[in-house]
């Protein structure tokens, strides 16, 4: 009986161990998905500023053809 004593020793740390790991899987998976709704998220919004950015560019550039046609009219 003894001999069994060490086995089943070592047996708990193992069990031990493994559900400390499967704690620290089940807790980066859900980080992991936080992580990449967040990037999408963060994507979406950088689209949007992009089409922004590009829209006020475009309406700059009009005012400035505009002003130089007026510019050219005076």
């Amino acid at each position: 009986m003894s001999d069994q004593t060490p086995v089943l020793s070592d047996l708990a740390e193992i069990s031990s161990r493994v559900d400390r790991l499967i704690e620290l899987v089940q807790r980066l998976i859900e980080e992991n998905r936080s992580l990449r709704a967040s990037q999408e998220q963060l994507n979406s919004e950088r689209a949007n500023l992009v089409a922004k950015n590009e829209q006020a560019r475009s309406r700059v550039e009009a005012m400035i053809v505009r002003l130089r046609s007026l510019e050219n009219n005076a």
